[in-house]
């Protein structure tokens, strides 16, 4: 499957679709889910161009890599919910409940 940079997640990068911004940094846009499936429901998205967590963790560099799950860990602190409980979930393929063919981790609470 080759990137298919017209995805929405690619379009949101792009500021061609607006989104409820949680955290951006060099590496990473973290925002409030659309269609939330719990209290707090928040996807984050590497800056660059990858299709699934495969693609990104055989293709990114070491330090893309590193600062995607810095993001992550700073968008869990952001929503002040590091010592709550959370779910952190990531889909590949079609098969795998993944929509969106951009890499993303969604990160879920209800408290």
């Amino acid at each position: 499957m080759i990137y298919n940079d017209q995805n929405v997640f690619a379009k949101i990068l792009r500021k061609e679709i607006p989104c409820e911004k949680i955290l951006e940094n060099n590496f990473i846009l973290s925002f409030n889910d659309i269609s939330p499936k719990a209290k707090i429901h928040v996807l984050v998205i590497p800056k660059s161009p990858y299709i699934d967590v495969y693609d990104f963790n055989k293709n990114a560099p070491k330090e893309e890599v590193t600062g995607f799950w810095n993001g992550v860990n700073e968008t869990i602190e952001k929503l002040q919910i590091e010592n709550n409980g959370f779910q952190l979930k990531i889909h590949k393929g079609e098969t795998g409940g993944q929509e969106v063919f951009h890499f993303h981790v969604h990160i879920l609470s209800n408290d």
